[in-house]
């Protein structure tokens, strides 16, 4: 090689040298991102409700008296367990028992004249048959025969009498029955006192039309409950009765629960400023999975309209609009790419063609610098 050469080369080193510093000094900052592995796995289509929904019992009794007055009797106190048909609350009654009392003892006595008079008219028919016979052999007048034979469907018609007023004897003593009944609760089913409104000696008031009143008693049955959730009217066409579910707690946070949709809402309800929606109750598919739950905690429910297993798969927060990703390229850059996806949920999205098996989408798009060409590096990679 020449001298001259050699000389050129020699001194072109350090400037080459010098520039490849500065290109060092002044290159761009790699964006630091949030990345995923494409991985294969699987995928549910889910639907959750757009706003809390409650765990309701399967029964439940607001109950009051349907005359007002006055507490004599509380025979319950809030948590405790009773059965269908114990008395629980009564108002003063001894008016209406009076009255009962009454009825009861005018029972009695039509009853004791059904006896003397039907036992009278039953003699008086053998007498009409006896005469009958002695006219026929011709011992007696006609007309001796004809008045033991009157006096004998008199007495009947007497006793038919006497039994109408002992059927309308039984028809006030049930009426005051029902009166007194008024004054009183009694439990419909097994259940749960969860309220008691009112205390001995207090006035009581059941609701009138159209005027709400705080019930006297709130019975609940625990033995079974489910889970009311608002979906949106949207999405109400694909869900059907039948359909598995997952339901979670706020009040317990580590725990889901497996149900069933058991039933939707023939109606759509419409919440001021908030989406129109519709109500889906779901059964939970073990029974003793509701055995700590109160009612009125708030619950979501996911409902399950498709699953796929062993799919490709990229958590849903990397995809753009347009069905568009950016993936971290082995030389540092963000590149775009067209996908197509299957079903999703808000975790993750099926992919079914735009993406390989171990690629890394970027998740963190919010991020400031994360477009399609700029450098970057995974948040949490060395430079």
């Amino acid at each position: 090689m020449p001298v001259l050469v050699r000389r050129l080369l020699l001194a072109a080193l350090p400037l080459a040298a010098i520039a490849a510093l500065v290109w060092w000094l002044a290159r761009p900052e790699p964006v630091a991102v949030l990345v995923a592995d494409v991985e294969i796995g699987d995928v549910d289509a889910t639907l959750a409700n757009t706003r809390a929904g409650e765990v309701e019992s399967c029964q439940r009794a607001k109950l009051s008296t349907i005359a007002g007055g006055r507490i004599e009797y509380i025979g319950v106190r809030e948590g405790d367990e009773v059965v269908a048909g114990q008395l629980l609350m009564s108002l003063w009654n001894e008016d209406q028992q009076a009255q009962q009392a009454v009825a009861r003892a005018a029972l009695e006595s039509a009853r004791r004249r059904v006896g003397e008079i039907c036992t009278q008219a039953s003699n008086a028919a053998d007498e009409a048959k006896r005469q009958q016979a002695l006219l026929d052999r011709g011992f007696v007048s006609a007309s001796r025969e004809g008045q033991a034979d009157a006096d004998a469907r008199a007495r009947q018609a007497a006793c038919a009498t006497a039994r109408s007023e002992v059927a309308a004897a039984e028809a006030r003593l049930f009426a005051s029955q029902v009166e007194l009944d008024r004054t009183r609760l009694i439990a419909p089913f097994d259940g749960t006192i969860a309220k008691i409104t009112g205390k001995l000696g207090e006035y009581t008031t059941p609701s009138p039309p159209g005027i709400a009143m705080p019930p006297a008693i709130d019975l609940i049955d625990r033995s079974c409950l489910y889970v009311k959730a608002p979906m949106d009217e949207v999405d109400a066409p694909r869900i059907r009765k039948g359909q598995s579910a997952v339901v979670t707690i706020d009040a317990l946070p580590e725990q889901s629960f497996a149900a069933t949709v058991q039933r939707i809402a023939p109606y759509v309800v419409a919440v001021e400023k908030q989406a129109r929606t519709v109500d889906v109750e779901v059964a939970f598919d073990n029974q003793g999975d509701f055995a700590g739950l109160l009612v009125g905690y708030s619950a979501d429910v996911e409902i399950l309209l498709d699953s796929r297993r062993d799919v490709l798969r990229i958590p849903t927060a990397a995809i753009r609009d347009g069905n568009r990703v950016l993936v971290l390229a082995a030389d540092g850059r963000l590149a775009e790419r067209s996908i197509e996806t299957g079903i999703a949920n808000w975790e993750f999205t099926e992919i079914r063609a735009g993406l390989e098996a171990g690629e890394r989408v970027v998740t963190s798009l919010e991020r400031k610098g994360v477009t399609a060409g700029a450098h970057a590096r995974a948040d949490g990679d060395g430079r």
